[in-house]
């Protein structure tokens, strides 16, 4: 599966655009702040409904514009194409359509054009808090499992409803144990859907991080839980009191995290901006190779400026990676075109560049 042809019009800084792609290799250059983002984002959002960098769209459709669209035209596996659009209007309506047809929900479509970006952002990954972790492992459950994105969804419904209900007045006990009963399934689907996941991608990981890093260090993976100890209802039952004083809810799975550990020490502390780096590649790629196993598909990479806070051997390294890993479509994108040719030229696949200047899009 491949992206064939992509048009814009009013996306972000892109007024305007129309571009074919490489089923291959496409390197994207320009200067900072060109677009060169903002066109892989592009990609993203016809794949998952959203951008990648923010959960709402009122930054999707440039300023002044009222309403952002975007198509793609993908080749699929077996040689059929795909027409898959988008609109995006400013108030907050938005319609995707696979062909002429519009889906009824979104999560129809998740999963059709599976994806894995790889951004600067994700340094948030390793710094920020756990939510950040856990919509790294919704990201990959929601393109594989469909049953999975209506439990979190349902229980993140719930979820609002039980801290309503704790920030009123007059808490009704019959109320919250509805609530705590209905919110219990959807945890124990979520907790063992994630707990799973972590297994399989644990060994990716480590071995992905290894080739990086040529054995210099060893990484770890690891999934908490509150849900490790006890049952949701358990939990309820032990926290109600301390649940009344403060509020809202104090225990579920909306506290998960994950652990990462360079050898044997949190990665956060001691890792550097290179080592750091190459974990969260190492994640990336685990999550590609996980999700190429799951659908028999390869998704389509996206690389934003990833060749930034790398030593060359470790970009020497990433490039063998990708080069062996049976790849598909890869979008790269670099702010140095010498260094984004030079790579281009280490993969030995058919490779087109496109030059990016104020949101303007120009073969190279």
């Amino acid at each position: 599966m491949f992206l064939n042809r992509l048009i814009l019009r009013d996306f972000k800084n892109i007024a305007a655009a129309d571009t074919s792609f490489s089923p291959k290799v496409n390197c994207i250059y320009g200067s900072n702040g060109a677009g060169k983002t903002n066109l892989l984002d592009a990609i993203y959002y016809l794949s998952m409904t959203k951008s990648y960098f923010s959960s709402s769209d009122q930054y999707v459709y440039a300023y002044g514009a009222e309403e952002a669209t975007l198509c793609g035209f993908y080749q699929m596996d077996g040689g059929t194409e795909e027409k898959i659009s988008a609109a995006v209007r400013r108030g907050g309506e938005k319609i995707f359509r696979r062909g002429a047809k519009p889906y009824a929900r979104f999560s129809e479509h998740i999963g059709l054009l599976p994806v894995v970006m790889v951004s600067p952002l994700d340094a948030t990954l390793v710094n920020d808090a756990g939510e950040e972790r856990r919509k790294y492992l919704n990201f990959i459950l929601s393109q594989i499992d469909r049953e999975y994105l209506r439990h979190i969804q349902s229980y993140n419904q719930l979820l609002l409803q039980r801290n309503k209900l704790l920030k009123s007045d007059i808490v009704v006990p019959l109320l919250l144990d509805t609530l705590s009963e209905r919110m219990a399934p959807h945890a124990a689907y979520v907790y063992n859907a994630r707990k799973n996941l972590c297994e399989q991608l644990r060994p990716m990981i480590q071995d992905f991080y290894s080739r990086l890093s040529q054995g210099k260090e060893i990484v770890d993976l690891s999934y908490r839980s509150d849900l490790d100890d006890a049952s949701l209802e358990e939990l309820f039952a032990r926290e109600t009191e301390k649940e009344r004083v403060l509020r809202y809810t104090t225990a579920g799975v909306q506290r998960d995290d994950l652990l990462f550990r360079l050898d044997g020490h949190p990665l956060r502390r001691i890792g550097s901006q290179g080592q750091q780096k190459s974990f969260l590649l190492a994640m990336k790629l685990a999550q590609f190779r996980f999700v190429r196993q799951i659908y028999g598909q390869t998704p389509i990479l996206l690389l934003d400026d990833v060749f930034d806070k790398l030593d060359m051997q470790r970009v020497e390294d990433l490039l063998a990676l990708v080069s062996t890993l049976d790849f598909g479509q890869i979008f790269l994108t670099d702010s140095n075109k010498v260094r984004l040719d030079k790579v281009a030229g280490r993969i030995d696949a058919p490779c087109r560049s496109f030059f990016v200047e104020s949101g303007n899009i120009t073969e190279a």
